[in-house]
């Protein structure tokens, strides 16, 4: 697990790259998937999931569509830390947005497979069929007609 450390200047420094990185950096780590914990440089304090949030925020103030706490959503995030048993909220969160990800690349990879199948594509795809057909069969009448003509 790659190891980031946070310095009190609020720089974060990537240990295994030897070099300092930003937020954006992270981000990048987290969509390839690669796990790093981020720590104070001090104490060894895991900070990894401030700095989560800190990234979802710069997200979130980007605007735009990718948007995805609504006020109200956020407020009834609140209300959830408020009740006397908390809902299993991050547990159930964690679940249907893994299989929301899932999902979505399923999908991504039916469109890219319907869109390797263009109209083209698929004429070309028959067209060698048909000939590796005629071959195999034109191929094995050639050799009957051959061996008939031998004997």
């Amino acid at each position: 697990m790659r190891v980031i450390r946070k310095y009190a200047n609020r720089r974060l420094y990537d240990t295994e790259q030897s070099r300092y990185v930003t937020l954006e950096d992270l981000r990048g780590l987290i969509l390839d998937e690669v796990p790093f914990r981020v720590e104070d440089a001090k104490s060894g304090e895991d900070l990894t999931r401030t700095i989560l949030l800190t990234i979802i925020i710069e997200q979130e103030q980007a605007g735009g569509d990718a948007e995805v706490f609504s006020n109200d959503l956020l407020a009834q995030f609140i209300r959830v830390y408020d009740m006397a048993q908390p809902l299993p909220l991050a547990r159930y969160l964690e679940q249907g947005t893994r299989l929301m990800l899932e999902q979505q690349k399923r999908m991504q990879d039916q469109w890219q497979q319907a869109m390797r199948h263009t109209p083209m594509e698929m004429m070309r795809e028959l067209a060698e069929e048909n000939m590796r057909f005629w071959q195999q069969n034109l191929g094995a009448t050639g050799k009957k007609n051959d061996d008939s003509e031998d004997k």
